[in-house]
């Protein structure tokens, strides 16, 4: 009964929080520990994942009038989120059991998970008290869960009929999902707005840092720089990175008629500008596609290439503090998967170097983008 009360309790207390569209963020000051080793990389780990379980578990005792009430939507797509809550309650159950390997080290947030079901169980009685050293922690941790259940299960609740990366529509579209424990693949999308343009300072910033990441670009950019520029100028701007295609321009896939010429005309020019760096991924502008597209990207030897880790910093949605500190947030929560930032918002020159900083001795790698979606 107090299990149930809690959960109750719960619910009431997210229809506070900000409104349908309003990224989640967190704020790690309020973490006490440095990820210094993989150990402390592991208890925070354990710590937002139990976090986010328990606010997963509430979630479920909404039934459909209630849980469209909450996303601020008319009517939701019950299976699809009923998918997604299967995937998540997996995911979270594979991320905890790497995480409590090292609980022999330090046995903050440990119990004993051998499956979903003792998952969930735990997740259910999860609270800290008062006198917790993590309590300054506990509060916003929450907030920032519930908010981004909220953006899973919206997405969730729109799909099929609005796309996004929430799900996949066959084999031939790749996320992070099948990615090792600890091991992220930095991405970087092109977005629509023209300025300014970071693709060169992020480059060189990640070829300084031995580090390599998949820039997906629009046709129409590449041929602007043609234009002023030679080829050998645009091989160099990559050199050591991965590049796919965002289509001929920045805009939705899913009902384009012309959306075929448009991945089509952008993955012949980039290939033949770039054949040393080219990768053979199409990443959809904001996860808009078509369900029936199966057979065109086979034909053009194409994959879909979503992400499961956003930073929200498009269109100026977070700062770069804030979107840096969302995306650690969520490399603990998850433990692999493909991070996505946007290259034409100053954010990520902020962001991406504070990122790395922090993780640096955390027992973290970074997928080689050659590597990546094979």
């Amino acid at each position: 009964m107090r299990i149930v009360l809690f959960l109750w309790a719960w619910l009431l207390s997210v229809g506070a929080l900000a409104a349908p569209g309003d990224p989640a963020t967190l704020d790690r000051g309020t973490w006490p520990e440095q990820l210094k080793n993989p150990t402390l990389f592991d208890v925070a780990s354990r710590a937002e994942i139990l976090t986010f379980a328990r606010g997963l578990l509430a979630s479920e005792a909404l039934d459909e009038a209630a849980l469209a009430q909450r996303l601020g939507l008319r009517t939701v797509n019950m299976d699809a989120v009923n998918r997604l809550r299967g995937r998540l309650w997996q995911r979270l159950f594979n991320g905890y059991d790497h995480a409590q390997q090292s609980c022999d080290q330090d046995a903050s947030f440990c119990f004993l998970v051998e499956d979903v079901p003792t998952l969930r169980e735990q997740a259910g009685k999860f609270q800290l008290g008062e006198e917790s050293y993590y309590i300054k922690w506990a509060e916003p941790s929450r907030t920032f869960h519930a908010q981004y259940l909220d953006e899973l299960l919206r997405k969730a609740a729109l799909f099929p009929q609005t796309g996004s990366e929430i799900d996949r529509f066959g084999d031939y579209e790749r996320n992070g999902d099948e990615m090792n424990d600890r091991l992220f693949l930095l991405s970087f999308d092109s977005a629509a707005n023209l300025q300014p343009d970071n693709t060169d300072w992020l480059a060189e910033y990640l070829r300084k840092s031995n580090l390599s990441g998949t820039f997906f670009v629009l046709g129409k950019d590449v041929q602007a720089r043609l234009a002023e520029h030679s080829v050998a100028s645009l091989q160099a701007t990559f050199s050591q990175q991965c590049v796919g295609v965002q289509g001929w321009e920045f805009r939705s896939h899913s009902h384009w008629q012309d959306w075929q010429d448009s991945v089509r005309r952008s993955a012949d020019l980039v290939k033949g500008k770039l054949p040393e760096n080219y990768v053979p991924l199409f990443r959809p502008p904001d996860g808009q596609r078509r369900s029936d597209a199966q057979a065109f990207f086979n034909a053009q030897g194409l994959q879909v290439a979503l992400w499961d880790i956003d930073a929200q910093d498009g269109a100026g949605k977070l700062k770069g503090s804030q979107s840096a500190q969302r995306v650690l947030t969520l490399m603990l929560l998850w433990r692999h998967g493909v991070i996505n930032f946007n290259m034409k918002q100053d954010a990520v020159k902020t962001a991406l170097p504070w990122l790395i900083t922090q993780t640096a001795q955390s027992g973290i790698g970074w997928e080689d983008c050659q590597d990546a979606f094979r």
